[in-house]
């Protein structure tokens, strides 16, 4: 029997807590993984034309990241392909964070519990 994605139970807006159950903000944004291998066969057999290609890229990462993220490229890829929340942090001048979805625990009461702490999280610089 397959696990069920706990990013496809999270939705904008649910309270974020680390392994010791201490808040760190909320939910801004969920990106689902793309796990179909299809996908990187469909794009391996029918390119797109070069700048067609370029466009979308650019236009999903400037969906994705906010302007001012930081990321390095691989890291970037690698939140796409498994999948992210976004966490907007509490407090004034505290770092949003980047969430994978083998960092969450659990899903329930709209909020969702980590097994990291707040510093084990890709910080958004």
């Amino acid at each position: 029997m397959q696990t069920p994605n706990p990013l496809a139970q999270i939705t904008e807006g649910m309270k974020v807590y680390d392994r010791l159950n201490n808040e760190i903000g909320t939910v801004e944004r969920v990106q689902m993984s793309d796990d179909n291998p299809a996908t990187v066969q469909v794009e391996a057999t029918e390119p797109a034309p070069l700048n067609e290609r370029d466009d979308s890229f650019l236009d999903n990462l400037a969906e994705v990241f906010a302007p001012d993220d930081e990321l390095p490229e691989e890291l970037r890829e690698r939140l796409l392909q498994e999948g992210f929340i976004r966490i907007d942090s509490a407090g004034l001048f505290a770092a949003d964070r980047y969430v994978m979805g083998d960092q969450i625990t659990s899903v329930a009461d709209n909020k969702v519990m980590l097994k990291v702490s707040k510093d084990e999280l890709i910080e958004r610089h």
